[in-house]
């Protein structure tokens, strides 16, 4: 029997029918400190051994950074959609239906590892570099043995060396949202909405989120209005106790500031309130439940016009109380504020008429919405636009000033996105695409959407990657585990990846200039590097990222001079 093991950059994807003399092998790789530097190890048993298909190994790690380094297995899933069949880009790894690598399952040296037969698999390592570490050369020595902890006979082995650059990783300055779905959490572990069990839970999974790049999170003051088939209703998932004192609305934010709490105390930064009227038109009022006459029933929702009297009044009431009470917090100016989700210009009328209830409350606050329609913008209705990347260009000559952009199902040609199909270096080039664009904010709608399309019904995420009818993994970037924590997928991870490259191009910026970094990212791309033009060869990615850092490194050591 012989085991084949092969560090790869983490742009890989590791199909089981595919051989492992087709990755590249990457043996080193430099980062700063306070970054998480990613590879993967890749491994196989070599054709027909004998009595090979069930070897059981375990991973040990032997290094002076041993306590950093994190793994995970790499896992299948089914894929039926891979994507549109209108879609003629060939930027995919593969379009039919398979089984595709995307699950990462934590593993310890205790864990057992089942390399089979003739496949290629793969482990996600992490290494957590602190922040102020000392810079210099890290050797990583991955073995599999047949024993755990290091134990028993050593069957393989590689070496990875991890080069620190002795500066940290800047803060992260862009706004990151991808949308937190807590009533997809109480369906999905069977828990009653914000019990002491679905806390944790939530808990649980807002740690995960910030440690991938996210720092805002959609917050449910009312029951989000997103992703809901008309008449039809989401579980509540309401924050905020509304009581309907007949001539005067009161509010209790209780489980607001507990939510507020919990999301600071994990890293979260920005509050992106859901939305006030319903997607795809503004016509309706989201579903608001609240106590009238000792009842708690439903306030407001499909049945309820965006424009009606008692729900101006009551909306203007609760913005009032909202704002007097995040300012009391010194959060006001924290918050994100939606009118209606992707209107288009068939909505103008509807969704200025739904802005106009609200504008005046809001005066000096950020307001976004994400749409494709420039009108929008060049009408004056949405001060702060988010565009779907591939109509980014005419908000761009526009000149829109601290532009956000966002992806979901619709961006399959050309741009960067995140679907499970994709290579990881389509995910990860929005980074160099963030900083070429000065972009200040991104959003995303699935972190952990596992309800159907119109969440007209729940769907096993393991089983079904593709909501009933969207491109598998667009509709979510973590999968549920057992014990009411995250698991990650290889995409979320490469987004982090993505957003580590902008943080470095930052840094390098403050040091070299911006026409240094702009030069990296260009000089070796043949043609206009945009949105939908990009190197596609996710070498490319790393040969920049080692660039950046050697601009860094140069300056700090003072070689430059």
């Amino acid at each position: 029997m012989e085991i084949v093991l092969k560090p790869i950059s983490s742009l890989e994807k590791c199909f089981l029918d595919e051989s492992i003399d087709a990755k590249r092998e990457i043996n080193s790789l430099s980062a700063l400190a306070g970054e998480t530097l990613c590879f993967q190890l890749a491994y196989t048993i070599s054709p027909n051994p004998p009595s090979a298909d069930n070897v059981l190994v375990y991973l040990h790690v032997d290094s002076p950074v041993k306590e950093y380094v994190k793994a995970s297995r790499i896992e299948s899933v089914p894929v039926r959609f891979a994507t549109y069949s209108s879609c003629v880009d060939e930027n995919y790894l593969r379009k039919a239906p398979g089984l595709y690598p995307d699950l990462m399952i934590p593993i310890s040296e205790a864990s057992e590892i089942y390399p089979m037969n003739a496949s290629l698999q793969s482990i996600w390592i992490d290494v957590e570099i602190p922040r102020g570490f000392e810079g210099g050369e890290y050797p990583i020595k991955l073995s599999f043995t047949t024993g755990a902890e290091g134990t028993g006979d050593t069957l393989a082995s590689t070496e990875f060396n991890v080069k620190v650059i002795p500066a940290d990783l800047p803060e992260q300055e862009l706004i990151v949202t991808q949308w937190f779905h807590c009533d997809c959490l109480a369906e999905y572990y069977g828990v009653e909405v914000f019990s002491e069990k679905h806390w944790e839970i939530i808990e649980n999974y807002m740690k995960c989120a910030a440690k991938n790049g996210m720092n805002a999170i959609l917050t449910p003051v009312f029951t989000p209005p997103l992703d809901t088939a008309v008449g039809k209703e989401r579980p509540t998932v309401q924050l905020v106790e509304v009581y309907d004192g007949s001539k005067q609305w009161g509010f209790d934010f209780t489980k607001l500031d507990r939510w507020i709490d919990l999301a600071q105390k994990c890293g979260l930064k920005y509050f992106e309130i859901s939305h006030f009227f319903t997607q795809w038109g503004a016509n309706h009022a989201p579903k608001i439940m609240g106590w009238r006459g000792g009842n708690y029933l439903r306030l407001f929702g499909w049945d309820t016009d965006a424009t009606s009297d008692e729900y101006t009044g009551f909306l203007r009431a609760f913005i009032r109380k909202f704002i007097e009470h995040m300012k009391s917090r010194g959060l006001d100016k924290n918050c994100l504020f939606h009118v209606s989700d992707e209107p288009n210009e068939s909505h103008t009328g509807s969704y200025a008429m739904a802005k106009s209830i609200i504008a005046d409350l809001l005066e000096g606050y950020t307001m976004i919405d994400a749409l494709s329609s420039v009108s929008f913008y060049q009408s004056g209705l949405v001060q702060t636009p988010i565009p779907a990347i591939n109509h980014i260009e005419d908000f761009l000559a526009a000149k829109v000033p601290n532009l956000w952009t966002y992806y979901c199902c619709g961006q399959h040609t050309d741009v960067s996105n995140r679907f499970i199909a994709m290579p990881l270096s389509r995910t990860r080039i929005i980074g160099s695409q963030f900083y070429k664009y000065s972009i200040v904010g991104f959003l995303q709608w699935g972190y952990n959407f596992w309800f159907s399309m119109g969440s007209q019904g729940r769907m096993n995420p393991f089983v079904n990657t593709d909501a009933g009818r969207v491109p598998a993994g667009d509709a979510y970037s973590v999968y549920p585990a057992p014990d009411g924590s995250a698991y990650e997928s290889i995409r979320i991870r490469s987004f982090y990846e993505a957003i580590c490259d902008l943080r470095a191009m930052k840094l390098c910026e403050e040091l070299c200039g911006r026409e240094a970094v702009m030069d990296a990212i260009e000089s070796t791309f043949p043609q206009p590097f945009d949105c939908k033009h990009y190197p596609q060869d996710g070498i490319y990615i790393l040969i920049l990222r080692n660039k950046i850092n050697s601009l860094i490194e140069s300056k700090i050591s003072g070689s430059d001079k």
